[in-house]
């Protein structure tokens, strides 16, 4: 079938969470091209092109099986946005490792600015968490016990509240994992 069939985003999101391995050969004969012009005009190589097509694939498979997934823009565009994403954030990795000469006030600057990016992501997952996890990972920052976050939020016991910590803090890195301005910023 490969690249002459043409599958409905529907299908495709379909056979991606069934890992049919005929549209996954889709995937990559429709979009290689695509993904391999920007990846050429880029300081990409074809090696390059094949690690960005497994690891998109890979995130598009994570996010399609994940809750929640609606895919709100054409399969196309969203599969190079992740693409492209990755690029970038490979790139901004790179420069840092070869800049390592560079000027401390400039690396200075550089670490303020994703400082205050983070300290913005982080804030902005946090105000999408319930609002019990809000409190719990609030109690929590200013120190409280994890007896005194069971008392004060009406849970089971200690072991309640730690296990209710644990679980709000993973929803938020989930969240902040989510956040484009977080995938734009690559390895920290």
């Amino acid at each position: 079938m490969g690249l002459f069939r043409k599958y409905p985003d529907s299908d495709i999101i379909d056979g991606i969470r069934k890992q049919d391995s005929r549209i996954l050969t889709y995937l990559y004969d429709a979009y290689y091209e695509v993904v391999r012009d920007h990846l050429m005009k880029n300081s990409g190589s074809e090696a390059d092109v094949n690690d960005v097509l497994q690891e998109t694939v890979v995130i598009l498979y994570k996010q399609v099986t994940g809750e929640g997934f609606k895919l709100t823009t054409d399969l196309k565009g969203y599969f190079f946005g992740v693409a492209r994403n990755l690029w970038n954030a490979q790139l901004r990795y790179r420069s840092r490792m070869t800049s390592l000469e560079t000027d401390p006030a400039e690396a200075d600057e550089a670490d303020a600015f994703t400082d205050a990016t983070l300290e913005r992501i982080v804030t902005r997952a946090f105000a999408l968490l319930r609002d019990d996890c809000q409190l719990v990972l609030h109690l929590f920052s200013e120190g409280h016990t994890y007896e005194d976050i069971a008392r004060r939020m009406g849970l089971k016991g200690e072991s309640y509240a730690r296990r209710k910590k644990y679980l709000c803090k993973e929803a938020l890195m989930e969240i902040i994992k989510t956040d484009p301005e977080y995938q734009d910023l690559g390895p920290l």
